[in-house]
Order: C-alpha cells, then sequence, then structure tokens
C-alpha cells in the first residue's frame, strides 16, 4: 500500500484503522502515529489503546497458530512467513532457561531477530495463554510508548524545520530507529543463543 494512500486513510478513519493496521505492522505505525500526534491530527490515549490492542491482536494470533498447528504449520507455510524449524528449535532451547523473561524482553528487541518465531514458539510450548498475554502487555506498554516517543519527537523535529528538510530528517532518523532496535535484537538473540548452546 502507497504511504500517502495509507496516511489519507489513516487521517480519515483514525483510530478503527489503527487496531487492524496494527496487527500487520505495529512498529512504523507506531512512530508515524506519534508524528501525527504532535501535530494535533491525532490523540494521544486513544492511539497508544489502538496501536496497543492491534499489535496484541496480532501476538496472540501467532500464539494461536503456534498452539493449534504446531510443526504442520511450519512445513506448509514457514519459509513464507519467516518461521523454519531451526528458528523454531532455536526459541525452544532459550525458552527452557529464560522461559518468563524471554517473551517480556523479546517484544522490547522486535523479537530477538524472529518475532513471529517467538511468539509462535510460545504457544507450541504451551505457555498458559494468561502468563503469555501479561507478559506481552507489560512489554507491549513499554514498546508502543517508546515508539510512539520516537514519532512525537520526529514530528516536533519535523514542524522546527524547513518542510523538505524536515521530511528528509524525520524519515531518516525514523529508519535508523528500526535498524537499531533489530540490530540490538539480533545481537541479543546470539548472545543469549551462545548461552544456551
Amino acid at each position: 500500500m502507497d504511504i500517502s494512500v495509507a496516511t489519507e486513510l489513516l487521517l480519515q478513519y483514525k483510530y478503527a484503522l489503527l487496531v487492524p493496521l496494527a496487527v500487520i505492522e505495529g512498529p512504523i505505525l507506531s512512530m508515524i502515529c506519534g508524528f501525527f500526534v504532535s501535530t494535533g491530527a491525532l490523540i494521544l490515549l486513544p492511539t497508544f489503546l489502538a496501536l496497543a490492542v492491534g499489535d496484541l491482536m496480532g501476538d496472540a494470533l501467532w500464539y494461536w497458530l503456534g498452539r493449534t498447528y504446531g510443526h504442520s504449520f511450519i512445513t506448509r507455510f514457514g519459509t513464507y512467513v519467516s518461521i523454519t524449524e531451526t528458528n523454531v528449535a532455536t526459541v525452544e532451547r532459550i525458552f527452557q532457561r529464560y522461559h518468563t523473561s524471554i517473551l517480556l524482553f523479546s517484544k522490547l528487541t522486535m523479537g530477538l531477530g524472529f518475532p513471529g518465531a517467538t511468539l509462535f514458539t510460545a504457544g507450541m510450548t504451551r505457555i498458559p495463554f494468561g502468563k503469555f498475554m501479561a507478559l506481552n502487555t507489560a512489554g507491549q506498554i513499554i514498546w508502543t510508548s517508546g515508539l510512539l516517543a520516537v514519532g512525537y519527537y520526529l514530528g516536533d523535529l519535523y514542524t522546527s524545520l524547513d518542510h523538505v528538510f524536515g521530511l528528509v530528517s524525520t524519515a531518516a532518523i525514523m529508519i535508523i530507529v528500526v535498524i537499531a532496535l533489530f540490530g540490538f535484537g539480533r545481537f541479543v538473540r546470539s548472545r543469549i543463543t551462545q548461552k544456551v548452546s
């Protein structure tokens, strides 16, 4: 979907549209929404709630797929959604040692480099759903707040600078933040993987 079309839809339907969009793409959407909060186009609390609910719904969907279909899902569809037997085996080893903390921490590091596999494996290993959602919700509060804050700050930067320069700076910083979060997740994943190997 073209970014200009997505932006127009977001501003027209606002919070009702945020929930399903957050299921599909939470992090970048959260930063864009932070930008719109800074301009007054969105209100902070309903924006935060819609983003958090949508992202948690997506997490619950991955959990359900893992719990219900497990290895048969990986065999048939895993390559299409970047969930491989290798990733799941790695996450299962991590779960054996860091069962509780991994769910909270993986939310804050974009799934330690394999977000779908982490949530999917939580379902496969039968982590109680209540515990799964409680830990995920705690991580979600921090995650969504942080991304909204980044977008809000970038919105202030954008409005205080020349229009073209502000747009380029805002886009560049958003890309850098996403790359940094992904890189940090991969770093943490490699450290944890070394410990459990």
